[in-house]
């Protein structure tokens, strides 16, 4: 009796649909996927819609870490040595698909399915890159830079394919949070974008191309963070020089 081919596996096909160990959740907007501190026992992959993670510190203040897109993988911790707790709260945006992976069958699909690991590892070093990103933009940047370039991820903009330019409805406080500063600034800043043609704001709001020239520098924060540091230096020792010039002068006039 001749042997069945196995079906070959599709990690497509295995992220779209749900099955052993796996299903799919719909979670409205400000639902959440987890919280902080819950059972890390799954991962969890997003096919439609956005949605953020935040952490709150002992003293009950929050800051978000970083947004989630389709196609982002998000409770990763759960696959570690031993499984503990989440260390955030995943909270939707927008109206979401996810497809919830149990802890069992995440890591056995990691173990035998090449096709599958070689997307997720891709995955964990795209955010591993794009964390990367994040602290240099809220260490160097201006919060006007870091509003800028929170709707153009938002919008898309820098991944394959064309940009999402309308972005999902979001609300002043939540975009204040995410950058660190408060709602008045934010508003201030939309303002100034909207008037210079960078967006349209008018509900949602509708991001251009243009924007990029406020985070151009960005592409190259070392070579900028460089460049600032030779001007800043540049300016110490022409401050030195003319403190040491006055001070000869008036030694000279004492003599």
């Amino acid at each position: 009796m001749p042997h069945r081919k196995l079906k070959e596996f599709d990690p497509v096909s295995f992220l779209a649909t749900s099955g052993l160990g796996r299903r799919i959740l719909h979670i409205k907007a400000k639902g959440t996927l987890f919280t902080q501190g819950s059972v890390a026992d799954s991962v969890f992959y997003v096919q439609k819609g956005r949605a953020k993670l935040t952490v709150v510190s002992k003293a009950g203040k929050e800051a978000t870490i970083t947004l989630i897109a389709a196609g982002d993988f998000v409770g990763e911790e759960a696959i570690t040595a031993i499984a503990g707790l989440h260390m955030s709260t995943a909270t939707a945006i927008t109206a979401c698909s996810v497809l919830r992976i149990e802890r069992k069958e995440m890591t056995r699909v990691i173990h035998d399915e090449h096709a599958f690991s070689d997307i997720f590892v891709a995955f964990l070093l795209e955010r591993s890159m794009r964390t990367q990103a994040d602290l240099v933009d809220q260490l160097f940047n201006s919060s006007e830079r870091r509003l800028a370039r929170i709707l153009l991820l938002m919008a898309d903009f820098g991944k394959a394919g064309e940009p999402e330019t309308l972005i999902p409805k979001i609300t002043e406080e939540t975009l204040a949070d995410m950058i660190g500063t408060t709602r008045s600034r934010v508003s201030f800043f939309m303002n100034r974008f909207r008037k210079m043609g960078f967006i349209e704001y008018n509900g949602r709001i509708h991001v251009h191309k243009s924007l990029l020239n406020i985070v151009l520098h960005d592409q190259r924060p070392g070579a900028n963070s460089i460049s600032a540091a030779l001007l800043d230096s540049k300016r110490d020792k022409t401050k030195t020089a003319k403190r040491a010039s006055a001070t000869a002068k008036r030694g000279e006039r004492a003599i």
